[in-house]
């Protein structure tokens, strides 16, 4: 068993305790603990914690086709900051 105090989501703070509190608490499939918590919302985009904030939310519970794993995004394209600066420098 995972100790509560355990960061999930880096880029959010979000608590292993947090998560289980939430389930607990809501019942809620990965999608809805997602958006409940905001565990792979923040700047990386679910990169480093999407799998795991998916193990969680399905842990304990039977493998059934209404359970929704988290989607990944990436970015369209990936933009350098050189052409940001420069955008905001010919202004």
């Amino acid at each position: 068993m995972a100790d509560n105090t355990m960061i999930v989501c880096r880029c959010e703070e979000i608590t292993y305790g947090e998560l289980v509190d939430t389930i607990e608490k809501y019942d809620c499939s990965a999608r809805e603990l997602k958006l409940r918590t905001r565990a792979g919302m923040g700047y990386c985009g679910g990169r480093s914690c999407r799998s795991m904030v998916d193990r969680i939310a399905h842990q304990g519970k039977e493998k059934s086709e209404a359970q929704i794993s988290l989607k990944y995004q990436p970015p369209i394209r990936p933009v350098r900051f050189g052409d940001l600066g420069a955008v905001i420098n010919e202004k």
